[in-house]
């Protein structure tokens, strides 16, 4: 393992100084085109082909490039690079042989030099792609989740964003109050509601340890004390008409332009939020992120966080592995690090990258990011599917007043036994 680090890294040193690849056989990077684009990603190669004479690098994307990457896999034609997207099977890939592993690389020299590579991210967002003790899925840039206020209507009413369950339901009065409907949240998508209500209230009433043991399917977890009072906590805010009328059927886009056209006060989202909107949002429109609201006896660490990565991969049958490894490392130099942080306005796992001059919007969430003793990811939807889809089905039907909170745990723990019986099912831990 050392001499293939030191292979990697002498690969890598010799791509900076030229003669990495040919013009007649390109490196192939096909990224998901989603709210940040593709450009910074074709600007890049442009900077990494011209430090290295003879290397041609190709990018292409779009918004649904794992539609196009899937027969590729099959056929044994895959790209060298790629961010494949949200909706792409990644860890199936893991299961089949199908990704190679970073860590060579990674326990190599550092791209400036200085410590490995692998000491240039912050661990948690590495941890995310580790199978088998090793890591398969890099990150690049992450989202913190939690909730946002409108901050223009908050300071016209002298309304601040609560900290506690009492602070929510009082300040829910007074919006209502107002004419505006409280929360709004992404309803045709219910994984939007465990990240930002079902896990954070759930932490709150028991400890982290009640959402890792039921994301480790650990027997009884979705039926403990913690995960019924969140979803009970859910079932308050939705019978007290503190959710906005109709949420329910919004997809993710409609129940934004909701919030930044001020018709709700708040929603459970990502910081992907004000780039995934930015054409739809008003002049001067301003919206900042604070940590979900936690019960006055709160249980849990109140400076927990939600994060998550749309990690990049190169395949085992790559072409030009070696290639694409040093073009990743490349882009995640501190100082290409700090220059998408600026571009995009994103968060990026490279540790120091934010230290800019952030936009207004993202200031709280990288300080939570940065105060944060925990932080937790919803890691089982990747690993179990199907039994994702069944919890996000209780959670409808918990949001639309037709399962009550005990129906809504009693059907996530028989998915959960099901998961557990399947013996063919690989199963997963998370650690934090």
């Amino acid at each position: 393992m050392k001499a293939l680090g030191r292979c990697l890294a002498l690969v890598a040193a010799a791509c900076l100084a030229g003669g990495c690849g040919s013009k007649k056989d390109a490196l192939e990077v096909a990224a998901f085109k989603g709210g940040y684009g593709i450009d910074f990603y074709e600007k890049a190669a442009s900077e990494f082909a011209s430090k290295n004479p003879g290397l041609n690098v190709e990018v292409w994307g779009n918004p649904r490039v794992w539609d196009q990457l899937a027969p590729r896999f099959v056929s044994g034609n895959p790209p060298d690079l790629s961010l494949p997207g949200w909706d792409m099977r990644v860890w199936a890939l893991i299961y089949d042989n199908q990704l190679e592993p970073w860590d060579a690389a990674l326990d190599g020299p550092a791209p400036d030099g200085t410590g490995t590579w692998r000491s240039k991210f912050l661990p948690a967002t590495l941890k995310l792609g580790e199978y088998d003790g090793k890591v398969y899925l890099m990150p690049f840039y992450y989202s913190v989740q939690g909730w946002w206020y409108n901050v223009d209507l908050f300071a016209q009413h002298g309304w601040k964003p609560p900290k506690t369950w009492t602070e929510l339901l009082a300040l829910c009065d007074k919006i209502k109050a107002a004419g505006i409907a409280p929360i709004t949240y992404q309803g045709m998508y219910p994984a939007y509601a465990i990240a930002g209500f079902l896990f954070p209230w759930a932490i709150s009433a028991g400890g982290m340890q009640a959402v890792d043991d039921a994301q480790n399917l650990v027997p009884g977890a979705w039926e403990s004390p913690a995960m019924l009072k969140a979803a009970q906590m859910i079932d308050e805010v939705r019978r007290r008409g503190d959710f906005q009328d109709k949420a329910i059927g919004m997809s993710h886009t409609v129940s934004q332009t909701e919030f930044i056209e001020g018709h709700a006060a708040m929603i459970p989202c990502g910081t992907w939020l004000h780039s995934e909107m930015g054409k739809q949002l008003p002049p001067g429109f301003r919206m900042q992120f604070f940590l979900p609201p936690v019960l006055d006896d709160n249980k849990g660490d109140p400076t927990n966080v939600c994060f998550s990565v749309e990690p990049w991969i190169v395949p085992a049958k790559a072409k030009h592995k070696k290639e694409a490894i040093a073009f990743f490392r490349y882009m995640t130099s501190l100082a290409k690090a700090k220059e998408f942080v600026q571009t995009k306005g994103t968060l990026m796992a490279i540790k120091g990258s934010d230290q800019v001059d952030l936009p207004d919007y993202l200031l709280e969430a990288a300080k939570a990011s940065r105060q944060a003793k925990v932080s937790w990811s919803v890691m089982y939807g990747q690993w179990y599917p199907e039994f994702s889809k069944e919890t996000e089905g209780a959670m409808s039907a918990l949001l639309s007043g037709s399962a009550t909170p005990q129906e809504f745990c009693d059907r996530c723990e028989a998915a959960a036994q099901k998961a557990r019986d399947d013996t063919n099912l690989r199963k997963h831990q998370v650690t934090h």
